[in-house]
């Protein structure tokens, strides 16, 4: 008998919390919300993308208050307040998406698959949210202060990560941990991968930091020239398209294990389409419609850049366990 077959006696501390009283989440329900938190991290970036280019960063020119007085946007605040303390009240989204994910994490522990896999990530994305909204809080109190809007969306893009973690362990049948890849230098291309990723998702807030796109008119900017900041980030990327091509062939002639040349393919053509946005915003002069698509595109490269990691670690299924959850 494996240890993912051992019945699990039920914790006293979760018992004494009255968890067992919670209904057992199947494993359809426990991928959905792992899905849940994806599509809600990812989401939050795009909206605040939306605060930042309408000029709604200061909509709320208070916090945690909208307004001195007032917890929410007032009439006479017009549209601006209504897109800041709209992006604001996302954030209860997140962390009810969040607060449900670890529940029923924490609720599978009394029965005879207990998803310890997913605890980690689970308490991660429930206790950074209130650390992410205070980092919104000082943005505010900063007046957008263009190296602390930085950080606050770098705080989003690992939560982004983590989530597409998330995912990828809810896909394990019954939480069954997969084999592992066993190809070191794969593994280690894939985190070379990875970190040219990051790098290049920072470069890409620092060049926003620099351009007219600051939340706010009287905003202020970081100062770096944004020609040679926009050709550093350009630079960044290709590097980056170079190593995932790299990190494809290398998958393809070590036969493709856990799917990492398929994942790799899929991070070349996210970053395909985010280098041609990229250009032709550039070109345009930065139009707000363009810039909104590329902090999508943002979202979606974190997101295949982590996969693609992932997939060179683990035999990840991709295709889901049908089986049914055992009652407690």
């Amino acid at each position: 008998m494996t240890t993912t077959d051992r019945p699990t006696a039920m914790p006293p501390r979760t018992a004494r919390f009255g968890l067992q009283r919670l209904p057992l989440p199947s494993e359809g329900a426990i991928r959905k919300l792992a899905y849940a938190s994806l599509v809600t991290q990812s989401g939050i970036i795009v909206t605040g993308g939306a605060v930042r280019l309408t000029d709604s960063g200061l909509g709320c020119p208070d916090w945690p208050h909208c307004i001195e007085g007032s917890l929410t946007a007032t009439p006479e605040m017009g549209l601006h307040g209504t897109i800041e303390f709209g992006n604001r009240l996302l954030t209860f989204v997140l962390g009810a998406v969040a607060l449900a994910m670890l529940l029923a994490v924490i609720r599978t522990f009394t029965s005879a698959r207990p998803r310890r896999d997913l605890l980690v990530p689970s308490v991660f994305l429930l206790a950074v949210i209130p650390a992410q909204a205070f980092v919104g809080g000082i943005t505010v109190w900063t007046d957008l202060n263009p190296w602390v809007v930085m950080f606050h969306f770098l705080v989003s893009a690992v939560l982004v990560g983590v989530a597409t973690v998330l995912v990828r362990r809810a896909q394990r049948p019954l939480g069954a941990l997969p084999p592992r890849v066993g190809n070191a230098w794969l593994e280690r291309l894939g985190l070379l991968t990875l970190v040219a990723t990051a790098v290049a998702v920072y470069l890409g807030t620092v060049v926003t930091g620099s351009g007219p796109h600051a939340g706010d008119p009287d905003a202020k900017r970081t100062g770096l020239d944004v020609a040679v900041v926009t050709q550093i980030h350009a630079d960044a990327v290709l590097i980056l398209m170079g190593l995932t091509l790299g990190l494809y062939f290398a998958a393809r002639a070590a036969g493709s294990p856990g799917r990492s040349a398929q994942a790799a393919l899929v991070l070349f053509v996210v970053e395909l389409g985010q280098g041609l946005i990229g250009v032709v915003q550039y070109r345009l002069e930065l139009p707000e419609l363009l810039v909104g698509l590329h902090m999508v595109g943002a979202a979606l490269m974190i997101m295949a850049a982590v996969d693609a990691w992932y997939a060179t670690r683990w035999n990840t299924p991709t295709t889901p366990d049908r089986t049914p959850t055992p009652r407690p």
